[in-house]
């Protein structure tokens, strides 16, 4: 019997947002706190504002999660040299979680699990995981707007 694509797709949903949970519970963090130092690292000095719209919250929710970033010492505050009314969040150099090993034991475990498809087999399931990626994003866009 086929797996119901919903149900796959739910319980795989979950044990993505389990272990980006328990990555953010190693380093003291919610698993939010560890997205949005996620986006610091990457796309940083970054405003509020921009912050919030990277992971569609309201400004004064990303105000309190940048508060909780800067008490653990991961993220500090400068004033932007370009406009003295706003604030540039930064990642600091020294304090940049180490998840090498995580990460590396996680993209082994997904690479050795990929080797047991044929390449065919593999691009119709990178495309449906691209295409749900696409349905999520909007779907959350949705919600976003209601």
């Amino acid at each position: 019997m086929t797996p119901d694509p919903a149900t796959v797709g739910r319980e795989f949903s979950t044990a993505v947002v389990m272990f980006h949970d328990a990555v953010a519970d190693r380093l003291g963090l919610s698993a939010v706190d560890h997205k949005a130092l996620g986006v610091v690292m990457r796309d940083g000095p970054i405003t509020a504002s921009r912050l919030a719209a990277e992971l569609r919250m309201k400004p004064s929710a990303v105000t309190g999660l940048v508060d909780r970033l800067v008490a653990a010492g991961y993220v500090g505050r400068t004033p932007d040299p370009t406009d003295r009314r706003r604030v540039l969040i930064s990642a600091h150099a020294g304090r940049r979680p180490d998840l090498g090993a995580v990460f590396g034991r996680l993209g082994a475990a997904m690479a050795e699990l990929a080797a047991d498809y044929r390449p065919e087999e593999l691009a119709v399931i990178l495309d449906y995981l691209g295409r749900a990626t696409t349905v999520m994003r909007e779907q959350t866009a949705r919600l976003h707007q209601e």
